[in-house]
């Protein structure tokens, strides 16, 4: 169990975090949540260094002894010089100790006779640990643990002799993840782990951490990723956090009705005040009114205002200029092939798109989305067969890396002035401030920008020359849940054609209605939505499994027998649900009940104003705690229920 306590951190003055305290317990899924810059990777990064960040202001992490925690970054330089296999197998290194240390203490304990000594119980006990742990992490068998890992994140057999310098920066961080997964800690704290992933490693993700032993926290704007995996939803929003036992789509729920409920209270409260204001101002001078007129006095004064918490509404606004006017075919597609080398990218790949058509490209990385779509740009051009745009067809391109392609050493403005033309340079600034850049942002240098402000000035390069073909390559990294809905919305509104490369299966969901699987150097076309596809994609996996010998399948049905113990332990549940359901039916009983009683007071207060008793707004404010404790508890067990 890790616990911040009142933890501050400040840039230039601006509290990042004031007195953010909350606790991460054995098991918990948490998700972070927040807008870009609201603090998310730095209170991880926080976290992960414990009290020895030079950016603690004041407050503690207590982080107990032998607690592990697993910290991947969202962006870092992998500097190894070692093979695929051999850098996983790193994550064993701690293990290989603990072995050497297990032998040592094996024979000590052979040769020892003291068997009621301290000393000898002591060894014992570090015999146990040592042993437990290392089952834990199955250092047993640590190479098959690694393959499975690997592959599981996307690698091929063939990968994991080839030297980790060969492969691009993202398949490096695949590899820093898969050994801070074998290490398995007892935290794991991952800054958007899916950016670097292909939609069929993020399930096998996913899988993972749900299972995982330990607790997770996440940052990370993929939905469906966080609706997944976590259970707890913790927001950051102006130097605040709130904590919600919910996943991601439940908190956005919850979040709303906690507006709507601080509104009401602080409605209901002003107009509280503003009726006994008003019986203190009418008999204020009655001598025999002035007792009831100082104890509404001291009530009012001893009253503690209801907050509203401050809400950051700042958000991207913009939309793609008219597209315009093309041939019917806006891009044909014939007998591409596409290899570096030895190794076969795309094989004889076809497609067609029509104007107006969306379309998503997906599969694993390194299977030729990026390759494909570099070709339909020109930025390659050795491949054989044919790639031919339609008549009058311009096309918009962002690069997978466009950030990366952006010139660290000049100015925010300077790098809209570049590409702005005619009309549009006189409106560098107001562009600027659709996307969020301030008068005093637009002078920084594009190296101190952070990854989703670099990616907001590429989409701002992006919309100033009107195209009827848009390529985007993994669009949404580093944008937030806010930013991602408005660019979606954005091309939902486009008139062009769309092709965009992407994993993030709530981006795609409703924006695409052609999906292109690349896959084994081919391309398959689906028609219908990503999670159609997905689901047909598992279907198809189903069937592969249906080969399989009878022997592999006759034990995998012995292995889904149920035992005693489990059905014992099923009955257990189930007679814990009936029990909960029974106290969720009386509480909302005893909640309409509260409501009722509160809603009677309120309406006194309302016609009779004159004549209320000081004992009645005690009465009333002990209805409003049953309320709220009542509602607590409803909100707990049926939350419960649900998981």
């Amino acid at each position: 169990m890790i616990t911040v306590n009142n933890l501050s951190i400040q840039f230039s003055g601006n509290y990042l975090f004031d007195n953010v305290s909350f606790v991460i317990a054995d098991k918990d899924r948490i998700g972070l949540v927040g807008k870009n810059g609201a603090g998310k990777s730095t209170l991880l990064k926080t976290i992960a260094s414990g009290n020895e960040n030079q950016l603690l202001e004041s407050g503690s992490i207590v982080i107990p002894k032998g607690e592990e925690i697993g910290y991947l970054p969202q962006e870092m330089v992998p500097s190894s010089t070692t093979s695929i296999m051999n850098e996983a197998l790193s994550a064993f290194a701690e293990a290989n100790a603990l072995k050497a240390q297990l032998e040592k203490i094996n024979t000590q304990i052979t040769q020892r006779t003291d068997y009621e000594s301290p000393e000898y119980e002591k060894i014992l006990h570090m015999q146990y640990e040592i042993t437990e742990y290392l089952s834990l992490i199955n250092a047993t068998d640590a190479r098959a643990e690694t393959e499975k890992v690997l592959i599981g994140l996307g690698f091929e057999h063939s990968d994991f002799d080839r030297m980790v310098s060969e492969f691009s920066t993202g398949w490096q961080m695949r590899v820093e993840l898969a050994k801070i997964l074998l290490k398995k800690p007892n935290v794991l704290l991952l800054d958007e782990p899916t950016n670097h992933l292909d939609i069929e490693s993020i399930g096998w993700l996913e899988n993972f951490l749900v299972s995982y032993y330990g607790a997770v926290v996440l940052v990370s704007h993929d939905r469906t990723f966080l609706d997944n995996i976590t259970r707890r939803t913790i927001e950051i929003t102006a130097g605040r956090i709130y904590d919600y036992k919910a996943s991601y789509s439940q908190y956005v729920v919850l979040l709303q009705e906690r507006r709507e409920a601080e509104m009401n209270k602080l409605n209901a409260q002003q107009r509280q005040i503003a009726q006994i204001e008003k019986f203190i101002e009418r008999f204020r001078y009655k001598a025999t009114k002035a007792k009831q007129v100082q104890s509404r006095i001291k009530l009012v004064e001893k009253m503690e205002l209801e907050q509203v918490a401050e809400i950051d509404t700042s958000a991207i606004h913009f939309s793609f200029p008219p597209a315009l006017h093309s041939g019917k075919i806006v891009l044909e597609v014939k007998d591409l092939s596409k290899s570096y080398g030895d190794k076969h990218v795309l094989s004889k790949a076809n497609m067609i798109i029509e104007r107006g058509a969306k379309v998503a490209f997906v599969g694993k990385n390194g299977e030729g989305k990026s390759t494909l779509s570099k070709c339909i740009i020109g930025e390659i051009k050795d491949y054989s067969g044919l790639c031919r745009l339609g008549y009058n067809v311009q096309i918009g391109y962002f690069a997978q890396n466009q950030t990366s392609l952006l010139d660290p050493e000049i100015t925010v403005f300077d790098t809209i002035d570049q590409v702005a033309q005619g009309e549009a340079r006189t409106k560098i600034r107001s562009f600027l401030a659709s996307f969020l850049f301030n008068e005093e942002e637009i002078d920084k240098k594009v190296k101190v920008l952070s990854g989703g402000e670099k990616m907001r000035l590429a989409l701002c390069k992006l919309i100033l020359s009107p195209v009827n073909l848009l390529v985007l390559d993994e669009p949404t990294n580093h944008l937030d849940m806010d930013s991602k809905n408005i660019l979606k919305e954005a091309l939902l509104r486009y008139e062009g054609a769309l092709i965009v490369v992407s994993h993030d299966r709530d981006f795609l969901q409703g924006l695409t209605d052609t999906i292109y699987e690349f896959r084994h150097h081919q391309i398959k076309e689906y028609h219908g939505d990503i999670f159609e596809y997905l689901q047909r994609r598992k279907l198809q996996d189903l069937a592969e499994l249906n080969v399989a010998n009878s022997e592999s399948i006759a034990q995998a049905q012995k292995e889904k027998k149920v035992s005693k113990q489990q059905y014992q332990q099923s009955r257990e549940q189930e007679k814990e649900q009936r029990r909960k359901r029974s106290r969720i039916s009386k509480l909302e009983s005893q909640i309409e009940e509260l409501e009722n009683q509160i809603a009677e007071f309120d309406n006194r207060f309302a016609t009779q104003a004159d004549n209320i008793e000081e004992s009645l707004y005690t009465q009333y404010e002990e209805k409003k705690q049953s309320l709220a404790s009542a509602m607590q508890e409803w909100e707990e067990l049926s939350l419960e229920l649900d998981d």
